[in-house]
């Protein structure tokens, strides 16, 4: 499917396409994989440097150094090194696991972290395809690890990893309400579905400006800590008590599989908040790109500070908060957005 939106890379590939007079329909195919081949190398990219970026803030909030042998003095090829070294792993299947469940649930996970890039722009003309309903677009994709994460604790065959994929489920169904309440609170200002006009909507001035909107801010972000798992809402993990949770049994490539499906979430999750309430690429003397991964990355590091610096929630506190404090904030906050913004 072509974008609604062609950027010049996209004139250009296809006017060359069509002067050597070939079919049209591959045409839309190759596209295709071109715009999934680009979108998982940033994924995968992004994955390198942000794991990286976490260790370094980590080392710092602890007063350490964090990576500083492996490529420089900064510790640049840490990461690198640690999935070469992921790739020699052995692939080790437990004897009584469910073998289809097991081998399928990393790409279950991972999958719609990559899908959702899809819908985020990253500047002007610069998305991969902007549909009409992108914001439900992004909730349908982002419940689908839940189906993953209970695969893998169910397919291990391992109490722990059983307990750890329940509570991911419970966990994401609890946040995932409020989190849809946060976003109508957007589409009720911007009258739209699509990224685009969401971030066209904030030329003059952003969402964040407006109070519902704000209120709708924290609700979304605290509920996008939830939905992948960050402390201190990383119950289904919980290393003291279970271990690691669903992956408890996953070695190697598939649990590194994991492991790239929650950090390419972390980027998308703080991309759509961008998106949603921060501007999204607008901002003045730099190019658009920039500013979008700035702020972007401005988020990911507030995640990150509060990681290293909160204690774990208990699963009872975390199931209260979500269905006592955020679902009523967010549903009255949603009223207020209608009121406000209908006025």
């Amino acid at each position: 499917m072509p974008p609604t939106s062609p950027s010049a890379l996209y004139l250009f590939l296809h006017g060359l396409w069509q002067r050597f007079g070939l079919p049209e329909g591959v045409w839309l195919v190759l596209w295709a994989v071109i715009v999934a081949a680009v979108i998982l190398a940033f994924v995968l990219l992004t994955v390198l440097i942000l794991v990286w970026v976490e260790r370094k803030v980590a080392a710092d909030i602890q007063s350490r150094l964090g990576p500083a042998r492996v490529g420089t003095r900064f510790g640049l090829l840490q990461t690198a090194a640690d999935a070469f070294k992921l790739l020699l792993k052995e692939d080790i299947i437990p004897a009584c696991a469910d073998k289809p469940l097991f081998v399928v649930a990393p790409f279950v996970v991972f999958v719609p972290a990559f899908l959702a890039y899809l819908v985020i722009p990253f500047g002007d003309r610069l998305i991969a395809q902007d549909l009409d309903l992108g914001v439900l677009y992004v909730v349908a994709v982002s419940a689908l690890p839940a189906l993953g994460f209970l695969m893998a604790g169910w397919g291990s065959n391992n109490k722990y990893s059983v307990i750890g994929g329940m509570r991911a489920v419970a966990q994401l169904m609890t946040y995932e309400i409020p989190l849809g309440l946060a976003l109508l609170a957007v589409v009720v200002s911007v009258g739209s579905l699509s990224t685009v006009d969401i971030v066209e909507h904030q030329r003059r001035v952003w969402h964040i400006a407006s109070p519902p909107l704000l209120i709708a801010f924290i609700v979304y972000f605290i509920c996008a800590l939830a939905e992948v798992n960050r402390i201190p809402f990383d119950l289904p993990e919980a290393e003291a008590e279970l271990v690691a949770g669903y992956h408890t049994e996953y070695s190697g490539m598939r649990w590194a599989i994991f492991f790239m499906g929650e950090y390419g979430y972390l980027f998308f999750v703080c991309a759509f908040g961008v998106t949603l309430f921060l501007g999204g690429w607008h901002g003045p003397f730099l190019p658009p790109v920039l500013w979008f991964l700035i702020k972007t990355y401005a988020l990911i590091l507030v995640s990150m500070w509060i990681r290293w610096t909160f204690p774990r929630l208990r699963i009872d506190q975390i199931m209260r908060f979500g269905w006592k404090v955020l679902v009523p904030v967010a549903l009255v906050n949603l009223v207020w957005a209608g009121f406000w913004f209908v006025r």
